[in-house]
């Protein structure tokens, strides 16, 4: 099987909803008809981390859902990106809410909250990963700050993930970071890794675009710029396949040591 996956970076509007949404209708729709299956959108892509009023924003969320589950069964995409959830408190969460072919594959709310940025003033962490049953296969999902956490990926990886969508706002100055982690995250995981990441300047913030799709060995298969647009590229699992089978790195595990 292969999967055309696509990654959609662009400059979040803080608290802008309708301006971001309409950015990613007609980026989807692109995608698509590029021949797209797998799209990944930035983190908290709807309203950005606008700590104002992420509980007031995070009431359009509901709506936006089903939007996408109707665009994702129109366009036959699975769609990932997280947005702000209400939580019945003074915070929210940050979740991913997977679209796959107009139908909700599953929920992941972000496990690990960057305090450094304040994340943990203003949003509640999820206790639950996530690898989803899809259209396209099993696919796990982990969201920005996660992927300093192996563990995780990991334990998607051991579960039978393929594929891992990562959707982050990464910011300019830790940009070699991220990428880093990301070629990390597939190589020791021998899987695909598909991660949008926002551009331009965000409130304060300077995000670096750079969008990229890496192969289980951790090569770089497409990978963007700082300017708004989509990346795609094929993910061959019938080569994912081979090199698993040619440096067996699952089998060879020790984990009663670990």
């Amino acid at each position: 099987m292969t999967i055309t996956a696509a990654a959609i970076q662009f400059t979040v509007r803080l608290g802008d909803v309708d301006a971001n949404l309409a950015y990613v209708r007609d980026a989807l729709r692109r995608a698509a008809d590029h021949g797209a299956q797998l799209v990944v959108l930035p983190e908290m892509w709807s309203t950005g981390f606008a700590y104002r009023n992420l509980n007031e924003l995070a009431l359009r969320t509901a709506g936006i859902v089903e939007e996408l589950l109707e665009i994702s069964g129109k366009l036959g995409l699975v769609i990932c990106g997280s947005m702000p959830e209400p939580n019945g408190s003074d915070k929210v969460f940050n979740t991913v809410f997977l679209a796959d072919n107009g139908r909700l594959a599953g929920t992941y709310r972000k496990i690990h909250l960057f305090s450094l940025l304040g994340e943990d003033r203003a949003f509640s962490g999820g206790d639950k990963r996530l690898l989803a049953e899809t259209t396209l296969g099993p696919i796990g999902v982990i969201i920005c700050y996660d992927l300093r956490f192996p563990e995780l990926s990991r334990r998607l990886a051991l579960e039978g993930a393929r594929v891992i969508c990562v959707p982050v706002q990464w910011p300019k100055p830790r940009e070699e970071h991220w990428r880093t982690l990301l070629r990390a995250r597939a190589m020791e995981n021998q899987l695909f890794v598909v991660s949008a990441n926002a551009c331009g300047m965000v409130g304060k913030l300077e995000f670096p675009g750079m969008s990229i799709i890496v192969n289980a060995k951790g090569e770089v298969l497409a990978e963007a710029g700082g300017e708004e647009g989509e990346i795609m590229a094929q993910l061959d699992m019938g080569t994912m396949d081979d090199w698993r089978a040619q440096i067996p790195c699952f089998g060879d595990r020790r984990p009663e040591l670990y």
